[in-house]
């Protein structure tokens, strides 16, 4: 292909990047609905938890965003193969930390361990935005909001974890 991936070949890498964030999504929701009403609902939360309906349409968006910001470091065959191959490692490094941490605060209750492991995931998040930055900047963008959400997401995480121990 000299250098490019053909527009076929290019939107089959997208949509199977979409695949992945769509399992990781559902191996987390798998965890996360059935204790949406039940044991959260229970749960001590801060005051600043926003309502439920917020973490759909923000999930949805994040997801989205993930899927394209790692579409546009595998597209970039101009790029340093070893570079890419790790940028994209972390990438769905922290894919498989993102659906653990629903089954640990979801399913296992565990908002403590589920912290910690929040803690590893942004660690890792951070690593794949600067892998990504050396690659593809708008990819690093895109990667943004999700650094800010899990960011958040920790605070309330940890807030939850003091009020309730």
């Amino acid at each position: 292909m000299s250098g490019k991936r053909s527009l076929v070949v290019q939107f089959l890498g997208l949509l199977g990047f979409l695949a992945l964030t769509a399992a990781a999504a559902g191996i987390g929701s798998w965890a996360t609905i059935p204790n949406i009403d039940s044991w959260y609902a229970q749960v001590r939360k801060p005051s600043w938890t926003p309502p439920n309906w917020v973490f759909g349409p923000a999930w949805t968006t994040l997801y989205l965003l993930m899927s394209v910001a790692a579409w546009r470091v595998w597209r970039r065959v101009d790029a340093d193969p070893e570079a890419r191959k790790n940028a994209l490692g972390c990438w769905l490094f922290q894919l498989l930390l993102n659906a653990a941490w629903s089954w640990l605060f979801f399913g296992m209750h565990d908002t403590g361990l589920a912290f910690v492991e929040l803690i590893s995931m942004w660690l890792v998040i951070l690593a794949t935005l600067v892998a990504f930055v050396r690659i593809d900047r708008v990819a690093a963008v895109l990667m943004a909001p999700y650094l800010l959400w899990v960011t958040y997401a920790g605070s309330l995480n940890g807030a939850i974890f003091w009020l309730n121990r």
